[in-house]
Parts: C-alpha cells; sequence; structure tokens
C-alpha cells in the first residue's frame, strides 16, 4: 500500500512496519462496480451495511473494508480488521480526537483494483493495482487472516501487537510517527541552513525565512499536523544557529525532545520539555 499520508506522519516519509499506516495512508480506496459505487464520505449509504460471513472470500472482505472506510463509517472499517480492539475501547471523546485523520483516507480516492487472491489455509494475500502520486498505477498486496470463520485485513504478528496495546496502540503509532517526522524535520533544517548559507556568504537564517526561500514546509509553524512545536535561534553574526522542538502534547502527539545545532543533533525523552545539550 501507499505510503502514509495523513497527519499521523507530516510528509509521509516514514512508514511504521504495520498495515494501519498503510492504510491510513493511502488515498485511494477499493474500486467497486457500478452498482457499488461508494457515495461521498460526508453522505454515508442510508442502507443497513453489510455485514462479513464466512462465504465470503477475503478479496469481497477487501473490498466492503474499503468501502466502509470510503463512507466514513470507521468502527465497522476496523471491525473487519485486526485493528477491532484498538477501535472499540477508544472513548467518543477519543474517537472524535482521531477523525480527521480517518476521513483523510477517503480523500483523492481513484480506486484499488483487485486483481486477485492467494489463500494457504488460514492466510490469504489480496492483490491489488494502486494509484501512485504520479497517477501511474502500482501492483501491490494486502495480508489477511482468518478469524473464527471470517476474513479479516491485517497480519498475525501485527494483530498480536494491537492486542497488546489495546486502545493505546493508535496513540503509540501517532507519536512514533511524529517523532519520526521530527527527526527529519531537523534533518531538513541541516540541508535547508546549509543550502541557505552557501548562497548568502555562510550565514545561517531563521525558520520563517527559511520557509520563504522555499527550503522548509509552512506547517513546520504549527503543531496542528506535526505534532510538534520547532525553534530556532540564529546568533548575531549569523554564524551559528540552535534549533529545537517539544512535543505540543506530551505523550499524545510525541514524547521526545530534539536539540540541533552545529555539533549535530540530540534526542531525548524529558517530559516534554525543552533539551538543551546540557540535558
Amino acid at each position: 500500500m501507499p505510503r502514509p499520508k495523513i497527519h499521523f506522519s507530516r510528509l509521509a516519509p516514514i512508514v511504521i512496519t504495520t498495515f494501519l499506516l498503510m492504510t491510513l495512508g493511502a488515498t485511494v480506496i477499493a474500486q467497486t462496480s457500478p452498482a457499488q459505487t461508494a457515495p461521498s464520505p460526508k453522505t454515508p449509504a442510508a442502507t443497513t451495511p453489510a455485514q462479513p460471513t464466512p462465504a465470503q472470500s477475503p478479496s469481497e472482505i477487501l473490498r466492503m473494508f474499503y468501502k466502509a472506510l470510503f463512507e466514513s463509517r470507521f468502527r465497522e472499517a476496523f471491525a473487519m480488521s485486526i485493528y477491532q480492539p484498538a477501535i472499540q475501547g477508544l472513548t467518543e471523546k477519543e474517537f472524535a480526537e482521531f477523525r480527521p485523520d480517518f476521513e483523510a483516507m477517503a480523500k483523492g480516492a481513484d480506486g484499488v483494483e483487485i486483481t486477485g487472491e492467494a489463500i494457504s489455509a488460514d492466510v490469504a494475500t489480496v492483490f491489488v493495482k494502486i494509484k501512485d502520486d504520479s497517477g501511474e498505477m502500482q501492483t501491490s498486496k494486502v495480508d489477511m487472516i482468518r478469524a473464527g470463520d471470517a476474513w479479516i485485513v491485517g497480519n498475525s504478528d501485527d494483530q498480536k501487537a494491537v492486542k497488546l496495546a489495546g486502545k493505546e496502540y493508535f496513540f503509540n503509532v501517532r507519536i512514533a510517527a511524529h517523532e519520526a517526522d521530527a527527526a527529519e524535520m531537523m534533518e531538513r533544517i541541516v540541508k535547508a541552513q546549509f543550502v541557505y548559507g552557501s548562497q548568502n556568504n555562510g550565514s545561517y537564517a531563521d525558520i520563517p525565512t527559511l520557509i520563504k526561500a522555499g527550503l522548509l514546509p509552512p506547517d513546520i509553524e504549527t503543531p496542528a499536523s506535526t505534532g510538534y512545536r520547532y525553534h530556532m535561534k540564529v546568533s548575531a553574526d549569523k554564524k551559528s544557529y540552535q534549533a529545537g522542538a517539544e512535543p505540543a502534547e506530551y505523550g499524545r502527539s510525541g514524547k521526545l525532545s530534539f536539540y540541533l545545532d552545529l555539533k549535530g543533533l540530540i534526542r531525548k525523552d524529558v517530559g516534554g520539555k525543552a533539551l538543551t545539550p546540557g540535558k
């Protein structure tokens, strides 16, 4: 499946090795026949949603799974996957917190074409074709396992991790993605300063200047999508700089704090406080 694109991951450079993040990152859904065309995510179908049955194949379940996602029936969708323990434990308030991330899955849906499946005992692989960012169709696959009499989306290894974490699984995934993004953003700052310095006689610049120069993304200025608060201090002579990042909500959007200067990058859990070289 495509790499993540929702706000669990700011610029989608990180693939946490679970089907969940690959699913949450997808901007495509399973292609349905004309008689099964999914309505807009904001206009759920009025009819009672179909439920999986033992007679349905992995491909049919996967199509139902994506259709439910597209129609914003997230609890029903995840009930057809290994992530049911993670979704069913969320309170309505916690579920509402994740809803924007879930809703992003239905945006720009171009269609996933299911091309076949392979079944071996209680494990199945469904083969699909998915549009990449350039609009080209790419071949990929989705793992599925049998749970009782029916097939569900996901694999047994990830299923164990989900069961162990319960509802904290979604929070843990988001924290891991935000922290990975923060580390990458600090690397981008290094590259941005290098490029800027090479064009400005070795001088460094602050964040707004680097954004204006097209060297950093605008979302670095707000934690809304990044989950982190970034800041930078440039010396008076503009020959050195210090940058940092702390989680906007410690324990929910991240745990690690980051500190960067010309000597390198430091990352550490200091309870959400700003990190300094002495810590």
